[in-house]
Order: C-alpha cells, then sequence, then structure tokens
C-alpha cells in the first residue's frame, strides 16, 4: 500500500459548475515512465493495456479509505471513485500515490448509484487522439493534469 497524505491536509477545489478537482500538491498526477511518445502502440495504445497495469483492489481499497482521510472526504464510499488523476490510458502512474485521489461525486449525482464520473468521457476521447496521432502525449498529460474539465478544449478536441 502506498503511504498517502497526512488527514485533512488535502482539499478538493472546484470548477464554476461544481465538478471536483484534486488538490494540486496533494494529487498533480504522476507519469509512467515507462511509457513515451516513441512507445505508445506498444504500451497505452494497446487494447487491455490498463487493465494488465491497474492495482488490484486489494490494494486500492485500503488506499482509498486513506486518501478519504486526506480529503476529509466523508461521503458514500461507494459514490466516489478511487481515481488515477492523470489517466492510465495516458500514460499515468499507476502506483504513485501523487496520481491517485478519491473523488467524489459530481453535481447531478444520485446518492447510493455509485460513481458517475464525466472524466470518463474526456479520457476515452483523449485516449483516442492520443493513439491517433492527432495530439501529443505530453500535451494530453499536461491539460488534463491542470484541469481535466478544461483539456478536451485545450487540446482542440471540442
Amino acid at each position: 500500500m502506498q503511504a498517502q497524505p497526512a488527514p485533512g491536509i488535502c482539499h478538493y477545489r472546484y470548477t464554476p459548475d461544481k465538478q471536483p478537482l484534486p488538490d494540486t500538491k496533494c494529487t498533480p498526477g504522476a507519469r509512467n515512465p515507462a511509457v513515451t511518445q516513441a512507445n505508445l502502440k506498444s504500451t497505452i495504445c494497446v487494447p487491455g493495456y490498463t487493465s494488465k497495469i491497474r492495482p488490484p483492489a486489494s490494494i486500492t481499497g485500503a488506499e482509498k479509505a486513506a486518501n478519504a482521510k486526506s480529503y476529509n472526504y466523508t461521503g458514500p464510499m461507494n459514490d466516489a471513485e478511487y481515481d488515477h488523476y492523470l489517466p492510465l490510458s495516458w500514460g499515468g502512474d499507476p502506483d504513485d500515490a501523487r496520481n491517485l485521489w478519491v473523488e467524489p461525486p459530481s453535481p447531478d449525482h444520485k446518492s447510493g448509484a455509485g460513481p458517475n464520473n464525466p472524466k470518463d468521457v474526456v479520457e476515452a476521447k483523449g485516449h483516442t487522439a492520443i493513439c491517433s496521432g492527432k495530439i501529443t502525449l505530453a500535451a494530453a498529460q499536461e491539460a488534463i493534469t491542470t484541469d481535466w474539465t478544461t483539456a478536451l478544449k485545450t487540446l482542440g478536441l471540442t
């Protein structure tokens, strides 16, 4: 299990439309050093790549509980997602605590319905653009770790 930031030290940020963003000091995102622009076709662009590197729930469950304390998240745990801020499919590090955060539900979430993560749509569109060569890996990584809600616009994908 990765060590997590101290309880209460991390603070959520929110966009004007109330989408959650992580604390940039606690969760700035972390790149997987094994993924480069030169090896995209043998790493993130291979179907099933993320399932091969994703940490098992036996590890992430305890990390999620500890990270929730770091962020003072008190909502239902099944409504939050322990999320890789820099997505695995964009070359994010699977294990680095600087890349993982308890992402609270979005504003339109129905309590008890499990995670609703509009960030997933951004991740899918960006992954397609990275693998097709429309955008570079570095530009994508910079855009999503700056603000996932504006990443597609920043990258010219909207």
